[in-house]
């Protein structure tokens, strides 16, 4: 059984539940996500496993997660960037930020995401049960593929891919 921390809008934990609940009842939960550049200054996109219980096939940054009972959102993004892609490399915390959303199979998305970035050029693994495909991409080719294919893409990573374009040259 797989459990999220549930935390109130100041990112206090106040518990646990079991992940499915948490997205069925909607309740705030705390959440990771890894953004990875090249050298290129591209950016490593994965697309969904289709068996994802929740936006399956659509493409979204590098990696997302959620830190287990007592992780660090660190550690969590360091662990799931391993299990998910294969990879091994540092990362920074680089903001948090609060989304809400409804999603098909009557599920909610309400998370507080840590957002993460790191560099990377070697070589990609992804987990076939995680991530069914990958690429790296340029800024100006991305928005413009989310521009013209908005339905391709999951609601967080749109919501936050232009503060994370705007903010990694500082990190």
């Amino acid at each position: 059984m797989d459990e999220v921390i549930i935390v109130d809008k100041n990112d206090t934990q106040m518990g646990t539940m079991e992940k499915m609940e948490a997205h069925q009842k909607g309740v705030l939960h705390r959440a990771i996500s890894v953004f990875l550049f090249n050298d290129k200054q591209e950016l490593l996109l994965q697309k969904r496993a289709s068996g994802k219980y929740h936006s399956a096939n659509l493409w979204t940054n590098t990696c997302c997660s959620h830190p287990k009972p007592d992780e660090e959102a660190s550690d969590a993004a360091t662990r799931r960037l391993k299990e998910e892609m294969g990879i091994e490399t540092p990362l920074t915390w680089c903001f948090k930020f609060h989304y809400e959303t409804k999603l098909e199979n009557e599920l909610t998305e309400n998370e507080l995401d840590h957002v993460f970035v790191g560099h990377y050029n070697a070589q990609v693994q992804p987990n076939p049960d995680e991530v069914s495909d990958y690429r790296y991409v340029g800024t100006k080719e991305l928005k413009s593929d989310i521009e013209a294919h908005p339905e391709a893409y999951t609601f967080w990573f749109k919501l936050i891919v232009d503060r994370v374009l705007d903010s990694y040259s500082r990190y």
